[in-house]
């Protein structure tokens, strides 16, 4: 099961004890008084409130405590009385009940037609002192004491939430002082209260963060939601198991989710006009547009129809239909449905959740109001892994791996366990590359922390967008009004919404980093490299990038693959260096209060992770298929595992082509080795003059020292040789001591000795060459020239002095003799 739900409260396993050995329960097994005990209210500091009949028929208020797990006995009354409501403040002292005191049959029975049907309390406990009436009405109230910011001092203040079924919200301030070791309310007469809202349709209480949400036809709605016909609903506004379900149901279906990145959802389930298809909304206030969603159920017997259940997540909001389905919504990034996960049967049953009154009361935490039962909700990384393992959709593959990196945080052992998938399914995820995919969500969970706003600045999936289907489920995107924030000095959860709405006004996906301006101007500089072009520009460049090389050297001491980060590699120094100071412009021009230090150091982070994660890809694949630290040897053919590796590293030099991503240097030198161990010789040919496999100095120089001169060998070194561009050839030619090299390099050398020849003037004397003269006119006279040309200061190859007229003149002498079979002395 995707999601793991782990018991946090029972009534029947941690109350039932607790109150038989007591004795104010002692038939407490009986069906009649199983049904006595529920689940009252939740407060912030997770104490559970709840209320039970006694052997007397009295009726009881405890209070459970989820931190030290126990029991408390808060108040009793003397008689059979059904709670709707019940708050305790957070000092304890007082106790804010509502309850019902006479059915309608009662009343007309007993002529009591004057009485209230229900009765709202205010009671001193801490001793139990005196008790208050707030409320006698035949409408039903609701009672919610707020609580102060966690860590600030005892007060003597307590203001309670009153919500009436005639729709309105009271709240009353209350001062209490202590009296002779007890705690009395100080306001004589009437309590203060200042009414919060009328004319409400629906109400919902926030307890964790103490925020209160409701909906008043009389403003103007932006969420285009149909409240007309509906009844007054209240959500956590206490857990009344034997409310009028007819009421409930026709009751609007609605929550309000915040996450702790500053997302704020509204939830709904909409009627439909189609038998057997279930429609839901998810309204992303901090994005402006909303979300509608028709299923069509596969399994359609009417019965089983049950209301659409929302559970919060933090960064996902997932919708749950017992026995049909479970969607889970990424709230960062719902504008892609790549990241939305839909999942049916098997893969969306809840053994556990099976019934339509589940409440997502805080954060991950649920409460199954039927069982008397509270649950932490996470979801589960095996679960997840066998989803990314068995899918054979793309859209689940790629929300499943989304899901895994963002929800877990790069944890070591999944990261290892999705890379070794990746491995194994690089050709059968058709819609997107999955290297791109690990590497840039990879990179956008790990750095996000960094600065406030970063996530809205750095790219989180290679994708521009998603064409892709969930079967059964059609989806319709609205633009909705961004909601108008007023608030004075507020942080955290306002703070991050504000930002949010910002960025949506600002066109938010144009903020974030893309890689379009780099790839040309890495190609341009290229070519400045190859004409030996050193600029001022250059020269910052290339520092940038000894920075991410020295950075990421004092993070990482674990032994690496050899060669990777151990030797020069002009071209991926160079690309590394533009990343750095473009996605530094980019950061700049966004994140002004930072300050240009801390940007410095988030870039560098930024491009010593990328280069990491490559390299954490390639050390997992080279685990998995048991190699050694490095395979660098040229004298035997590499096996199976080494084919694979060489394979795995193919796409991973595609996955940075297409993003123009830097990889690390080394990188090229370990393919080169690799597919010469791997390939024939004809395929890696094919790979050299594609550009899959690049010629290194230090591969080339070792398979020209390593390799003898068989054949075979002769006629894989003359084709690398042959495709040396001309700088590099001239340095790693002198390791190849074979005739067919000394003669490239002879002609080459000719060549280019001609060629700068030009217009001049052949006047100096020729200078002594071979001890012993060759009469053979035509060489004479070519040696002749050549020497002219050299004493006039024209070298084309400055560093490699063995190279001249005289190695000219032998070498010729060597291949001619070879060619007439005859022996050379």
């Amino acid at each position: 099961m995707l999601l793991h739900l782990v018991p946090e409260f029972d009534l029947q396993k941690d109350v039932g004890p607790w109150l038989a050995a007591r004795g104010w329960a002692a038939a407490l097994g009986t069906s009649e008084n199983l049904s006595s005990l529920y689940i009252v209210n939740i407060e912030r500091n997770g104490k559970v409130i709840y209320t039970w009949k006694g052997n007397q028929r009295n009726t009881h208020i405890g209070l459970y405590d989820l931190q030290t797990k126990q029991n408390e006995h808060l108040y009793m009354f003397e008689r059979d009385l059904h709670i709707i409501s019940c708050s305790v403040n957070n000092e304890r002292t007082l106790l804010a009940v509502s309850f019902r005191q006479y059915t309608e049959e009662e009343r007309v029975s007993r002529l009591l037609q004057s009485v209230s049907k229900y009765l709202t309390l205010l009671i001193e406990i801490h001793p139990i002192n005196n008790v208050r009436v707030l409320k006698a009405v035949d409408s039903c109230v609701r009672v919610q004491f707020l609580y102060p910011v966690e860590g600030r001092s005892t007060s003597t203040e307590s203001r309670l939430l009153l919500v009436s079924e005639d729709k309105y919200i009271e709240q009353f301030d209350i001062v209490v002082a202590e009296e002779e070791h007890k705690v009395v309310i100080q306001n004589s007469g009437q309590l203060p209260r200042a009414r919060v809202a009328d004319d409400l349709i629906w109400a919902q209480w926030d307890m964790m963060e103490q925020r209160l949400f409701y909906i008043v036809p009389k403003l103007e709605s932006h969420l285009d939601i149909s409240v007309n016909d509906t009844q007054f609903k209240l959500v956590n506004f206490g857990y009344d198991d034997c409310q009028n379900q007819d009421v409930a149901s026709k009751s609007l279906n609605l929550q309000i989710f915040a996450s702790k990145a500053g997302g704020l959802c509204v939830c709904c389930s909409l009627p439909s006009d189609t038998p057997h298809e279930i429609m839901y909304s998810i309204y992303f206030l901090h994005k402006g547009y909303n979300k509608t969603f028709t299923v069509s159920l596969e399994r359609t017997e009417s019965h089983q129809l049950k209301e659409v259940a929302f559970m919060n997540l933090d960064y996902y909001v997932a919708a749950y239909l017992p026995g049909q389905f479970l969607h889970l919504l990424n709230i960062q990034h719902p504008d892609l449905l790549c990241y939305s996960l839909f999942l049916t049967g098997e893969d969306a049953r809840i053994d556990i959740l099976q019934n339509s009154s589940i409440r997502s009361l805080l954060l991950s935490i649920v409460l199954d109001c039927q069982e008397g039962s509270m649950y932490t909700v996470s979801i589960s990384d095996t679960a997840l892994l066998q989803l990314l393992q068995n899918s054979k959709r793309d859209s689940e593959r790629l929300a499943a791996l989304h899901c895994a990196l963002l929800y877990f945080q790069h944890t070591e052992d999944l990261e290892m366990q999705i890379i070794w998938w990746i491995s194994e399914n690089l050709s059968t995820c058709l819609s997107f590359d999955p290297i791109q995919e690990f590497i840039i969500a990879s990179l956008y969970c790990r750095m996000c922390p960094e600065a406030h706003n970063l996530d809205k600045l750095l790219p989180y999936t290679s994708l521009l967008d998603w064409i892709g289907i969930i079967p059964g489920v059609t989806c319709a995107t609205d633009i909705i009004s961004l909601p108008v924030l007023e608030f004075q000095n507020s942080k955290g959860f306002w703070e991050k919404l504000n930002s949010n709405l910002e960025s949506v006004k600002y066109a938010e996906p144009h903020l974030h980093y893309h890689n379009n301006v780099l790839r040309r101007e890495w190609c341009n500089l290229s070519e400045e490299i190859e004409e030996r072009t050193t600029t001022a520009y250059l020269r910052n460049i290339f520092e940038n990038a000894k920075k991410v090389l020295s950075h990421l050297d004092t993070w990482d001491s674990e032994e690496r693959l050899m060669p990777l980060f151990q030797e020069e590699d002009y071209q991926q120094q160079l690309l590394m260096g533009l990343m750095v100071a473009q996605l530094k412009d980019h950061l700049m021009r966004h994140l002004q209060y930072v300050g240009k230090k801390k940007i410095d150091q988030i870039v560098l982070d930024y491009v010593a992770n990328l280069l990491n994660l490559v390299h954490r890809i390639m050390k997992e694949v080279w685990r998995k298929y048991q190699l050694h630290s490095c395979i660098f040897c040229f004298g035997e053919r590499g096996g199976a595992g080494e084919f694979a590796v060489f394979h795995v590293m193919s796409r991973i030099l595609e996955a940075a082509n297409g993003m123009c991503l830097p990889l690390p240097p080394g990188f090229h030198t370990l393919h080169l080795g690799l597919g010469v161990r791997c390939l024939p010789l004809h395929t890696l040919l094919h790979y050299i003059d594609s550009g899959v496999l690049h010629l290194t100095e230090t591969c080339v120089r070792k398979l020209l020292k390593d390799l003898d001169d068989t054949e075979e060998n002769e006629k894989l070194k003359f084709s690398i040789v042959m495709r040396l561009p001309e700088a590099l050839g001239q340095k790693v030619r002198q390791f190849w001591n074979h005739p067919i090299n000394a003669h490239v390099m002879a002609r080459k050398y000719v060549k280019l000795l001609l060629e700068k020849l030009g217009n001049r003037q052949c006047s100096r004397p020729v200078p002594e060459r071979l001890a012993v003269p060759v009469e053979f006119l035509p060489l004479n006279y070519l040696t002749n020239i050549l020497a002219e040309i050299e004493n006039q200061g024209v070298h084309p190859y400055e560093k490699q002095d063995h190279v001249n007229v005289r190695f000219v003149e032998e070498t010729a002498l060597k291949h001619t003799m070879t060619l007439l079979g005859l022996k050379y002395s």
